[in-house]
């Protein structure tokens, strides 16, 4: 019987190890594939392949998005308009990329502050370029320029500078593509990742694709006085994709440099807006007579206000705005220097929206500087 045992037990680690280096083979199998679409069809006067495939990377980012709204109506017989406009504090992030030939991910945390997180996940070969990043923070010192005549010009200053006991919660999605019609002579890899290099200057005529989704929530009790004057908008979703053609260039002005300069316009054609409608109590508290009871310290006053804010959602509303023309750009800086990189990349995003009396956009931008060593 122990005989029988041995023997499965031999059968068992034989067939163990033989599964791995199955697993092995194709891993390996897999990255000479990569190296060969690499060099394939490429101009190598114009673009080279570094010997070493894999890259392991340390960034830093910094990035900020803007929100601007305008919505006209009527309220109790009297037109009104509001203007918010909502700048969340610049936020910095460390972290790793790690890549073999340009297919890689990252991953990048908030420094100091509120939670946040920059996950990046791309593929790029010689025609080709393809971005994944999804971005989630929160932010509790806005700056607001509401425009309304809700509020006295005398306090208009403290909302510019509020700080929110509950934070805005920010969640972004962008996935893009680009295929390079010139891929023989430009690399966006050289640029963008690092994977390869540049050795004289090349433009290329672009096509791409994006899709992006942003989520923007502050609906808590305690924000209740902003989502009022935001007239009762306390989330909002919003979905769009987008086509479009552009140009790239990327310049060498000395060896192991790369300035890189891309501008797309962009037609979106799928533009969907979800708007989460919100009732709050902050009319009958304006008029509450301890509003302006002058026994009450600061600090008991607010712990007043905060306490009888009451937010309540109504309902939600899902429109379609119209096609719209956004843009898409991008800059970076590169230097290559033996088995090590540096580079400065940014890039800005613009996405618009209208439907009826509302219109706004939501910008995005971001600075991602790193250094990196070839393995």
């Amino acid at each position: 019987m122990k005989r029988y045992l041995l023997i499965f037990v031999m059968f068992a680690f034989c067939g163990q190890v033989s599964a791995q280096n199955d697993v092995a083979k194709l891993i390996h199998k897999g990255l000479e594939l990569m190296d060969s679409m690499a060099v394939k069809g490429v101009d190598r006067r114009y673009i080279d392949i570094p010997e070493r495939p894999w890259q392991i990377v340390v960034k830093n980012n910094m990035n900020q998005s803007v929100v601007k709204m305008k919505t006209t109506g009527t309220a109790a017989g009297m037109p009104y308009s509001v203007e918010p406009y909502l700048k969340t504090e610049l936020s910095q992030y460390v972290g790793l990329w790690v890549g073999y030939r340009g297919h890689g991910m990252g991953y990048t945390m908030k420094v100091g502050g509120k939670k946040g997180g920059y996950l990046s996940m791309a593929s790029t070969g010689k025609n080709y370029g393809l971005n994944l990043r999804i971005h989630t923070f929160e932010n509790d010192h806005p700056r607001f320029d509401l425009n309304t005549d809700l509020i006295p010009e005398d306090s208009k200053d403290d909302w510019e500078q509020m700080h929110l006991k509950e934070p805005i919660k920010v969640r972004s999605l962008i996935a893009d593509g680009y295929y390079m019609f010139n891929g023989k002579h430009f690399s966006y890899a050289a640029a963008y990742k690092q994977s390869m290099l540049q050795k004289r200057s090349a433009g290329s005529l672009m096509a791409g694709a994006m899709y992006y989704y942003g989520h923007i929530d502050y609906a808590s009790n305690m924000n209740a006085d902003l989502v009022y004057l935001m007239h009762g908008l306390g989330k909002v979703k919003l979905w769009q994709a987008s086509v479009g053609v552009g140009y790239a260039y990327n310049w060498v002005p000395a060896r192991g440099w790369i300035v890189n300069v891309m501008a797309m316009p962009m037609l979106t054609v799928v533009n969907r807006i979800k708007a989460y409608g919100y009732a709050t109590n902050v009319a009958e508290l304006l008029e509450d007579p301890r509003l302006l009871d002058e026994d009450l310290t600061d600090e008991e006053w607010d712990e007043w206000w905060e306490n009888s804010l009451r937010l309540t959602p109504v309902g939600e509303n899902t429109f379609n705005g119209g096609v719209m023309v956004n843009f898409d750009a991008r800059l970076s800086l590169s230097y290559n220097f033996g088995r090590y990189f540096l580079n400065v990349f940014g890039q800005f995003n613009n996405n618009r929206y209208h439907h009826n009396g509302s219109k706004g956009y939501l910008n995005d931008w971001f600075v991602n500087s790193s250094i990196g060593i070839r393995l």
